[in-house]
């Protein structure tokens, strides 16, 4: 069969004998009929006539094939995407849910996408989003959890906008709150707008049908944030505005703490909030309000003030029952021995409280009858109790002093016969400062060591070096003053002076093996023989080497100076070496002028022995001659 031959194979079993007789008068339809060959050349299927069907029956004409396309495309919708639409349930399956929306074909919806209607059946209506017309296989892409979405996410901002009260379902637990399903679209509920109270077990929503409102929305991302407070807080604002209008300073009203801080607690007053401050909590110090105070408890409180403009309350407990300064016992009175707890310690003092709201203060001053400087957050430690004594009172300016030290004699009455002076006692270190070291001998009576009476034979830069507060100490009483409360003590006047007995041992020339235990710009401390301490300058450090002593080393000192009055001694370690050769010098010096003398007399000796002058004679004398002034040259040099 040539390729212009067609073959139609339904032709004899539909067509009519008019149909054969039409399609036996198209030529180019005909079977097994030779077509002549044109004297040009034709190109493939010139002849072949497209408006025969495969029956070779010949189809609409052009303008009748535009007609009834336009009317068989005019039997679909029109539809674009993301379009929303109705559509019918046609069929359902194990796994999705076939649509027809009208259009050429029928879409696929997971069923996963129903599952909030359970009773889905074929012939329902429902609602779905066109994602695609036609996707990459052809198919037209329906989704109803698109269109679900959009249309919560309308009804979400109409809701916004309106401030009406929305109704959704609390589905999970996320970090910082919750998520609430609001017309089929997943808001976000944070915890801090759960209720007005600190809420921290989140699980217990999970699954609770609640009213919401929402607060605020995304339109980039669509999201939206919805809280459950804002309608307590609303009904709340209605009661607080009715409690406000009632509200008067002075008034007594009933609470229930429902939170404690450390500066006070916070009461529900029916629907209202009022602080409760610490320091009204209780006429006595508190340092926490939870001390007194509890969760959830009821009392009954007075207002002390309140702005209508903040909405904020001031609360009072202690203003319910009289001020304890109005109505002291007959036991709180001047002269009196009271009892107290410390309950503040300042650089001044201590304040005992002898009953709740009722303090006295002890001033430094009237801890101990010693003159010493006292330190009162050593002395007093928070909590501890004392007994005192009421030095003054005054109930109206609600003061009171207190004095310990009163509670025992005054030891200084009697000084001159306990202490006496040159008296030796015993004493305890309380106290070092750079100019001496305060010694309690017992309690109330004390004094000071200067740093110069701590040692006969050593300087000290601070009196850290020689003692520590704690240690005991001995010690003579120097002098009295009664008038200022005040000992002069000694410590090394308990030994007599050894500068007396060691002036013979470190005579000035004297040489002594000494070794540096301390350098500094001037010169070196140098520790010498019986504890003695020396000086040695920069200028009197060098070795003949040329270098000097250093710290730590041991050498040889001269004393050069001696000073017993001012317990002084001046060394000298370059001397000794500079002294070796100058008496070096000297010896050589003292041998030459021997000779010379020795030399002068030999020539005087033979003078006197020649009688007659000879040329031999002449020679000698001349070689003595030269022998002398040769001497004499050296010791002029020397000299």
């Amino acid at each position: 069969m040539s390729e212009n031959q067609i073959v139609n194979p339904l032709a004899g079993e539909a067509g009519s004998n008019a149909d054969v007789q039409e399609v036996a008068q198209a030529p180019a339809a005909t079977t097994n009929v030779p077509v002549q060959v044109p004297a040009e050349p034709e190109t493939a299927h010139d002849d072949f006539d497209w408006s025969i069907d495969k029956r070779n029956v010949s189809s609409y004409s052009k303008d009748e094939k535009e007609k009834y396309d336009a009317v068989y495309e005019g039997t679909f919708k029109t539809i674009s995407d993301n379009e929303m639409v109705e559509g019918t349930v046609v069929g359902l399956t194990k796994t999705d849910v076939v649509i027809n929306i009208g259009f050429k074909s029928d879409g696929l919806v997971s069923l996963n996408e129903f599952r909030d209607l359970p009773g889905l059946k074929t012939g329902d209506t429902v609602e779905v989003m066109v994602v695609e017309k036609e996707d990459r296989e052809g198919h037209l892409h329906l989704s109803r959890k698109q269109a679900r979405i959009t249309r919560a996410w309308e009804r979400i901002v109409e809701v916004h906008k309106t401030g009406e009260v929305v109704t959704g379902v609390v589905t999970s637990k996320t970090k910082g709150g919750l998520i609430v399903d609001v017309f089929g679209m997943e808001t976000f509920l944070p915890g801090s707008q759960i209720d007005v109270k600190p809420v921290t077990d989140y699980d217990q929503f999970v699954g609770k049908t609640m009213e919401f409102k929402v607060v605020k929305i995304n339109e980039t991302i669509k999201n939206a944030v919805v809280s459950h407070k804002a309608l307590i807080e609303s009904d709340i604002e209605a009661q607080r505005a009715e409690i406000i209008s009632k509200l008067e300073k002075g008034q007594v009203l009933e609470g229930t703490i429902k939170n404690i801080t450390d500066f006070g607690a916070f009461l529900d007053l029916g629907g209202l909030d009022g602080l409760l401050y610490i320091t009204d909590i209780s006429w006595g110090r508190i340092s926490h309000p939870s001390e007194v105070l509890k969760m959830d408890q009821k009392l009954n409180v007075v207002v002390l003030d309140f702005d209508d403009d903040k909405k904020r309350i001031s609360l009072g407990l202690k203003q319910l029952t009289p001020h304890p300064w109005d109505t002291l016992p007959e036991t709180i009175a001047e002269n009196k021995v009271v009892k107290g707890k410390v309950v503040n310690i300042e650089d001044y003092g201590a304040f005992l409280e002898i009953l709740p709201g009722v303090e006295g203060l002890v001033h430094v001053s009237e801890i101990t009858w010693a003159n010493t400087p006292i330190n009162a957050k050593e002395f007093f430690k928070l909590g501890d109790e004392h007994e005192a004594k009421v030095v003054t009172l005054d109930k109206d300016a609600r003061k009171m002093s207190l004095s310990i030290k009163q509670l025992t004699p005054d030891p200084w009455n009697e000084i001159e016969n306990k202490f006496p002076v040159e008296s030796r006692h015993k004493g305890l270190v309380k106290n070092i400062t750079p100019y001496g070291v305060f010694v309690e001998l017992e309690p109330g009576i004390g004094g000071m060591i200067h740093i110069s009476d701590l040692s006969w034979l050593k300087r000290f830069n601070h009196p850290g070096e020689y003692t520590k507060v704690g240690n005991e100490i001995d010690v003579i009483i120097l002098g009295i003053d009664k008038d200022n409360r005040k000992l002069q003590l000694g410590h090394k006047q308990l030994e007599e002076d050894p500068w007396n007995a060691l002036q013979d041992t470190f005579a000035i020339g004297s040489i002594h093996e000494g070794t540096v235990i301390r350098k500094d710009e001037k010169g070196a401390i140098v520790q010498l023989p019986y504890g003695l301490e020396g000086f040695a300058p920069n200028r009197h450090l060098f070795k003949e080497d040329g270098k000097t002593v250093g710290a730590d080393e041991t050498a040889q000192f001269v004393v050069i100076e001696f000073d017993r009055n001012e317990k002084r001694i001046l060394l000298s370690h370059t001397r000794i070496w500079e002294q070796v050769k100058a008496d070096e010098k000297e010896a050589v010096n003292k041998e030459r002028k021997a000779e010379a003398a020795k030399t002068k007399k030999a020539v005087k000796e033979i003078q006197g022995k020649v009688e007659k002058t000879t040329l031999g004679d002449l020679g000698v004398l001349a070689e003595l001659k030269k022998k002398m002034e040769q001497g004499d040259g050296s010791e002029e040099s020397a000299q």
